[in-house]
Protein backbone atom coordinates (compact mmCIF):
# COMPACT_ATOMS: atom_id res chain seq x y z
CA UNK A 1 0.00 0.00 0.00
CA UNK A 2 1.39 3.46 -0.90
CA UNK A 3 2.93 5.35 2.01
CA UNK A 4 0.81 8.30 3.13
CA UNK A 5 2.25 11.73 2.54
CA UNK A 6 3.31 13.84 5.50
CA UNK A 7 0.62 16.33 4.56
CA UNK A 8 -2.18 13.77 4.80
CA UNK A 9 -0.64 12.32 7.98
CA UNK A 10 -0.64 15.75 9.67
CA UNK A 11 -4.28 16.31 8.73
CA UNK A 12 -5.26 12.87 9.99
CA UNK A 13 -3.44 13.25 13.33
CA UNK A 14 -4.51 16.86 13.97
CA UNK A 15 -7.58 16.02 16.15
CA UNK A 16 -5.42 14.13 18.66
CA UNK A 17 -2.62 16.69 18.88
CA UNK A 18 -1.88 19.03 21.76
CA UNK A 19 -2.48 22.75 21.30
CA UNK A 20 1.24 23.36 20.62
CA UNK A 21 1.40 20.49 18.12
CA UNK A 22 -1.67 21.77 16.30
CA UNK A 23 -0.04 25.20 15.97
CA UNK A 24 3.06 23.60 14.45
CA UNK A 25 0.97 21.46 12.08
CA UNK A 26 -1.10 24.49 11.06
CA UNK A 27 2.03 26.48 10.20
CA UNK A 28 3.52 23.59 8.24
CA UNK A 29 0.29 22.98 6.30
CA UNK A 30 -0.37 26.68 5.65
CA UNK A 31 2.51 26.89 3.18
CA UNK A 32 3.40 23.26 2.64
CA UNK A 33 6.20 22.27 2.34
CA UNK A 34 8.11 25.54 2.33
CA UNK A 35 7.16 26.58 5.87
CA UNK A 36 9.08 23.57 7.19
CA UNK A 37 12.23 24.12 5.14
CA UNK A 38 13.68 26.94 7.23
CA UNK A 39 15.62 26.56 10.45
CA UNK A 40 14.06 24.96 13.49
CA UNK A 41 14.14 28.38 15.20
CA UNK A 42 12.19 29.95 12.31
CA UNK A 43 9.47 27.30 12.46
CA UNK A 44 9.28 27.61 16.26
CA UNK A 45 8.88 31.38 15.96
CA UNK A 46 6.08 31.09 13.37
CA UNK A 47 4.23 28.54 15.51
CA UNK A 48 4.92 30.46 18.75
CA UNK A 49 6.45 27.41 20.43
CA UNK A 50 9.93 26.50 21.65
CA UNK A 51 12.58 24.75 19.55
CA UNK A 52 12.36 21.64 21.80
CA UNK A 53 8.63 21.51 21.00
CA UNK A 54 9.52 21.22 17.31
CA UNK A 55 11.96 18.41 18.12
CA UNK A 56 9.27 16.53 20.08
CA UNK A 57 6.78 17.13 17.26
CA UNK A 58 8.96 15.57 14.54
CA UNK A 59 9.83 12.72 16.89
CA UNK A 60 6.12 12.04 17.38
CA UNK A 61 5.84 11.80 13.59
CA UNK A 62 8.55 9.10 13.82
CA UNK A 63 11.38 11.07 12.22
CA UNK A 64 14.88 10.73 13.67
CA UNK A 65 15.32 14.49 13.75
CA UNK A 66 14.50 17.81 12.14
CA UNK A 67 16.85 17.17 9.20
CA UNK A 68 15.09 13.91 8.34
CA UNK A 69 11.76 15.75 8.65
CA UNK A 70 13.01 18.33 6.13
CA UNK A 71 14.36 15.67 3.76
CA UNK A 72 10.87 14.14 3.67
CA UNK A 73 9.36 17.55 2.88
CA UNK A 74 11.77 18.01 -0.01
CA UNK A 75 11.08 14.50 -1.30
CA UNK A 76 7.33 15.10 -1.26
CA UNK A 77 7.77 18.41 -3.07
CA UNK A 78 9.67 16.59 -5.81
CA UNK A 79 7.14 13.74 -5.92
CA UNK A 80 4.14 16.03 -6.32
CA UNK A 81 5.74 17.78 -9.31
CA UNK A 82 6.95 14.71 -11.21
CA UNK A 83 5.97 14.53 -14.87
CA UNK A 84 5.50 11.37 -16.97
CA UNK A 85 9.11 11.81 -18.11
CA UNK A 86 10.25 11.70 -14.47
CA UNK A 87 7.99 8.80 -13.56
CA UNK A 88 9.08 6.45 -16.31
CA UNK A 89 11.60 4.01 -14.88
CA UNK A 90 12.99 0.59 -15.78
CA UNK A 91 10.42 -1.63 -17.46
CA UNK A 92 10.76 -5.26 -16.30
CA UNK A 93 9.10 -7.78 -18.57
CA UNK A 94 5.66 -8.69 -17.11
CA UNK A 95 5.23 -12.40 -16.48
CA UNK A 96 1.59 -12.47 -17.65
CA UNK A 97 1.70 -9.87 -20.42
CA UNK A 98 1.47 -6.09 -20.15
CA UNK A 99 -2.33 -5.77 -19.96
CA UNK A 100 -2.79 -8.39 -17.24
CA UNK A 101 0.06 -6.85 -15.24
CA UNK A 102 -1.38 -3.37 -15.62
CA UNK A 103 -4.83 -4.51 -14.50
CA UNK A 104 -3.21 -6.09 -11.44
CA UNK A 105 -1.58 -2.76 -10.54
CA UNK A 106 -4.86 -0.92 -10.95
CA UNK A 107 -6.67 -3.47 -8.78
CA UNK A 108 -4.06 -2.91 -6.06
CA UNK A 109 -4.57 0.88 -6.17
CA UNK A 110 -8.36 0.50 -5.98
CA UNK A 111 -7.97 -1.84 -3.00
CA UNK A 112 -5.64 0.71 -1.35
CA UNK A 113 -8.23 3.43 -1.93
CA UNK A 114 -10.93 1.32 -0.29
CA UNK A 115 -8.81 1.20 2.87
CA UNK A 116 -8.02 4.92 2.82
CA UNK A 117 -11.64 6.17 2.66
CA UNK A 118 -13.88 5.52 5.65
CA UNK A 119 -17.55 4.71 5.14
CA UNK A 120 -18.42 7.74 7.28
CA UNK A 121 -16.49 10.07 4.94
CA UNK A 122 -18.06 8.48 1.89
CA UNK A 123 -21.62 8.67 3.26
CA UNK A 124 -21.14 12.35 4.18
CA UNK A 125 -19.92 13.07 0.63
CA UNK A 126 -22.96 11.33 -0.88
CA UNK A 127 -25.28 13.23 1.46
CA UNK A 128 -23.87 16.51 0.13
CA UNK A 129 -24.21 15.40 -3.50
CA UNK A 130 -27.76 14.17 -3.00
CA UNK A 131 -29.14 17.12 -1.01
CA UNK A 132 -31.64 18.83 -3.36
CA UNK A 133 -31.35 22.09 -1.42
CA UNK A 134 -27.72 22.45 -2.54
CA UNK A 135 -26.46 23.26 -6.01
CA UNK A 136 -23.46 21.07 -6.91
CA UNK A 137 -20.64 22.69 -8.89
CA UNK A 138 -17.95 20.41 -10.33
CA UNK A 139 -14.60 21.09 -11.97
CA UNK A 140 -11.42 19.20 -12.83
CA UNK A 141 -7.98 20.02 -14.15
CA UNK A 142 -6.32 19.53 -17.53
CA UNK A 143 -6.53 15.73 -17.40
CA UNK A 144 -9.03 15.25 -14.59
CA UNK A 145 -11.69 17.33 -16.37
CA UNK A 146 -12.88 14.04 -17.84
CA UNK A 147 -13.58 12.68 -14.35
CA UNK A 148 -15.42 15.88 -13.46
CA UNK A 149 -17.55 15.47 -16.60
CA UNK A 150 -18.43 11.86 -15.68
CA UNK A 151 -19.55 12.94 -12.20
CA UNK A 152 -21.54 15.94 -13.46
CA UNK A 153 -23.26 14.07 -16.30
CA UNK A 154 -24.18 11.15 -14.04
CA UNK A 155 -25.56 13.40 -11.29
CA UNK A 156 -27.65 15.33 -13.84
CA UNK A 157 -29.54 12.10 -14.48
CA UNK A 158 -30.38 11.95 -10.76
CA UNK A 159 -31.08 15.51 -9.65
CA UNK A 160 -31.41 19.14 -10.69
CA UNK A 161 -28.92 21.96 -10.08
CA UNK A 162 -25.68 20.27 -11.11
CA UNK A 163 -23.20 22.56 -12.85
CA UNK A 164 -20.01 21.51 -14.65
CA UNK A 165 -17.65 24.46 -14.68
CA UNK A 166 -15.83 25.05 -17.98
CA UNK A 167 -12.04 24.89 -18.26
CA UNK A 168 -11.79 28.54 -19.27
CA UNK A 169 -11.16 30.70 -16.14
CA UNK A 170 -12.71 33.67 -17.95
CA UNK A 171 -16.11 31.98 -17.55
CA UNK A 172 -15.73 31.17 -13.84
CA UNK A 173 -17.12 34.50 -12.50
CA UNK A 174 -20.56 33.51 -13.82
CA UNK A 175 -20.52 30.39 -11.62
CA UNK A 176 -18.88 32.09 -8.64
CA UNK A 177 -21.74 34.59 -8.54
CA UNK A 178 -24.26 31.74 -8.32
CA UNK A 179 -22.55 29.95 -5.43
CA UNK A 180 -24.08 30.09 -1.96
CA UNK A 181 -22.78 28.96 1.39
CA UNK A 182 -24.84 25.74 1.42
CA UNK A 183 -23.69 24.74 -2.06
CA UNK A 184 -21.07 22.12 -2.89
CA UNK A 185 -17.98 22.65 -5.04
CA UNK A 186 -16.32 19.36 -6.04
CA UNK A 187 -12.76 19.91 -7.28
CA UNK A 188 -10.59 17.20 -8.86
CA UNK A 189 -6.85 17.94 -8.98
CA UNK A 190 -3.86 15.60 -9.22
CA UNK A 191 -0.11 16.09 -9.05
CA UNK A 192 1.45 18.82 -11.15
CA UNK A 193 -1.45 20.64 -9.57
CA UNK A 194 -3.23 23.37 -11.50
CA UNK A 195 -2.55 26.78 -10.03
CA UNK A 196 -5.74 28.25 -11.50
CA UNK A 197 -7.86 25.69 -9.62
CA UNK A 198 -6.15 26.60 -6.36
CA UNK A 199 -6.98 30.25 -7.04
CA UNK A 200 -10.59 29.30 -7.87
CA UNK A 201 -10.90 27.53 -4.50
CA UNK A 202 -9.49 30.57 -2.73
CA UNK A 203 -11.86 33.00 -4.47
CA UNK A 204 -14.87 30.69 -3.95
CA UNK A 205 -14.06 30.51 -0.24
CA UNK A 206 -13.93 34.30 0.04
CA UNK A 207 -16.96 34.85 -2.21
CA UNK A 208 -19.48 32.31 -0.86
CA UNK A 209 -17.67 29.73 1.31
CA UNK A 210 -19.34 26.66 -0.25
CA UNK A 211 -18.53 23.15 0.95
CA UNK A 212 -15.41 22.33 -1.08
CA UNK A 213 -14.82 18.62 -1.60
CA UNK A 214 -11.41 17.78 -3.04
CA UNK A 215 -10.57 14.56 -4.87
CA UNK A 216 -6.78 14.38 -5.16
CA UNK A 217 -3.76 12.10 -4.78
CA UNK A 218 -1.80 11.14 -1.67
CA UNK A 219 0.48 14.17 -2.01
CA UNK A 220 -2.55 16.49 -1.67
CA UNK A 221 -3.33 19.37 -3.99
CA UNK A 222 -2.88 22.83 -2.38
CA UNK A 223 -6.66 23.12 -2.69
CA UNK A 224 -6.79 20.96 0.45
CA UNK A 225 -6.26 24.02 2.65
CA UNK A 226 -9.64 25.35 1.47
CA UNK A 227 -11.52 22.03 1.43
CA UNK A 228 -13.90 20.83 4.12
CA UNK A 229 -13.57 17.24 2.89
CA UNK A 230 -10.56 15.65 1.15
CA UNK A 231 -10.25 12.28 -0.58
CA UNK A 232 -6.54 11.54 -1.02
CA UNK A 233 -6.38 8.53 -3.32
CA UNK A 234 -3.43 6.52 -4.67
CA UNK A 235 -2.69 7.10 -8.36
CA UNK A 236 0.86 5.82 -8.95
CA UNK A 237 1.19 2.47 -10.76
CA UNK A 238 4.95 2.52 -11.44
CA UNK A 239 4.57 3.70 -15.03
CA UNK A 240 5.10 7.05 -16.76
CA UNK A 241 1.37 7.71 -16.38
CA UNK A 242 -0.66 7.83 -13.18
CA UNK A 243 -3.89 5.85 -13.03
CA UNK A 244 -7.17 7.51 -12.11
CA UNK A 245 -8.99 4.19 -11.68
CA UNK A 246 -9.35 4.70 -7.91
CA UNK A 247 -10.83 8.23 -8.20
CA UNK A 248 -13.18 6.97 -10.92
CA UNK A 249 -14.29 4.11 -8.67
CA UNK A 250 -15.05 6.62 -5.90
CA UNK A 251 -17.08 8.74 -8.31
CA UNK A 252 -19.02 5.76 -9.63
CA UNK A 253 -19.75 4.52 -6.10
CA UNK A 254 -21.01 7.97 -5.11
CA UNK A 255 -23.36 8.10 -8.10
CA UNK A 256 -24.76 4.67 -7.23
CA UNK A 257 -25.23 5.64 -3.57
CA UNK A 258 -26.96 8.94 -4.41
CA UNK A 259 -29.32 7.14 -6.79
CA UNK A 260 -30.18 4.51 -4.19
CA UNK A 261 -30.93 7.01 -1.40
CA UNK A 262 -34.28 7.87 -3.02
CA UNK A 263 -34.72 5.41 -5.84
CA UNK A 264 -38.34 6.36 -6.56
CA UNK A 265 -37.34 9.98 -7.28
CA UNK A 266 -34.34 8.75 -9.27
CA UNK A 267 -36.51 6.43 -11.36
CA UNK A 268 -39.04 9.16 -12.17
CA UNK A 269 -36.31 11.59 -13.18
CA UNK A 270 -34.57 9.06 -15.45
CA UNK A 271 -37.89 8.12 -17.07
CA UNK A 272 -38.70 11.78 -17.73
CA UNK A 273 -35.17 12.34 -19.05
CA UNK A 274 -35.52 9.39 -21.45
CA UNK A 275 -38.90 10.58 -22.76
CA UNK A 276 -37.49 14.02 -23.53
CA UNK A 277 -34.29 12.62 -25.03
CA UNK A 278 -36.12 10.26 -27.39
CA UNK A 279 -38.57 12.94 -28.49
CA UNK A 280 -35.79 15.45 -29.04
CA UNK A 281 -33.70 13.08 -31.17
CA UNK A 282 -36.49 11.64 -33.34
CA UNK A 283 -38.38 14.27 -35.41
CA UNK A 284 -40.87 11.58 -36.50
CA UNK A 285 -42.02 11.08 -32.90
CA UNK A 286 -44.78 13.46 -31.67
CA UNK A 287 -43.52 15.62 -28.80
CA UNK A 288 -45.79 14.21 -26.09
CA UNK A 289 -44.74 15.05 -22.56
CA UNK A 290 -46.17 13.78 -19.31
CA UNK A 291 -48.98 16.12 -18.31
CA UNK A 292 -49.73 17.14 -21.90
CA UNK A 293 -53.46 16.90 -22.81
CA UNK A 294 -52.50 14.62 -25.72
CA UNK A 295 -50.24 12.35 -23.69
CA UNK A 296 -51.47 8.79 -23.14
Amino acid sequence: MPVKSMKSTLQQLAPGMTAAERRIATVVLADFPFSGLGTIQELASKAKVSAPSITRFVSKLEYAGYQEFQRQLIEELKESARSPVDLRGPRPQPQQGFLADYFRRIAERVADAAESVSDEEFQAFCALLGDPSRTVFIIGGRVSHGLASVLATSLQFLRADVQLLPSDPEQWPEYLQRMKKRDVLVMIDFRRYQKSLERLAEVATMQAAPHIVLITDQWLSPISRHASRVFALPVGVDTAWDSYAAPLALIEAAVVMVSERDWNTTRLRIEAWDRLRINAHDPATPLLLEGSPHAP
